[in-house]
């Protein structure tokens, strides 16, 4: 996988030629973090892939979503094994499993053990972090 690296204002311009929503460079370039239930892909539950805002790389499929009543989109796994790097993230006190796009090392949210079968895991999403490609 060829790993993808750009100044702050080439991710500033990508992301507005996209059309990404306003909070997307704050929290995939600065690990900000959209308030809960806010973000539009909390309660959403069509049928595709969801992507990397920043590079379109596949993140997670549709049917690995789950409502964890936690206020940002869930999934119990990753599209594919390395589609996704963990970071240990020791901010705001706490300590934390980060979760960045391996591509281009974007910020998309954290990962913790309570989440459903198979897997056991939550990745708990920030939706301006993604981009959703119906099927």
């Amino acid at each position: 996988m060829n790993k993808i690296t750009k100044t702050e204002h080439e991710w500033r311009e990508l992301l507005a030629a996209k059309g990404a929503e306003p909070m997307a460079y704050a929290v995939t370039r600065q690990a900000a973090t959209e308030r809960p239930f806010t973000g539009k892909y909390e309660g959403h539950w069509s049928g595709g892939i969801y992507r990397c805002i920043c590079c379109d790389a596949e993140l997670f499929k549709s049917d690995t979503k789950f409502d964890a009543g936690c206020g940002w989109p869930s999934f119990y796994q990753a599209a594919s094994e390395g589609a996704i790097e963990e970071r240990i993230d020791l901010s705001h006190g706490m300590r934390r499993v980060e979760t960045v796009c391996a591509q281009c090392f974007a910020h998309l949210g954290h990962v913790f053990e309570d989440g459903p079968a198979p897997t056991g895991l939550r990745y708990c999403m920030n939706s301006a972090s993604l981009d959703f490609e119906a099927s």
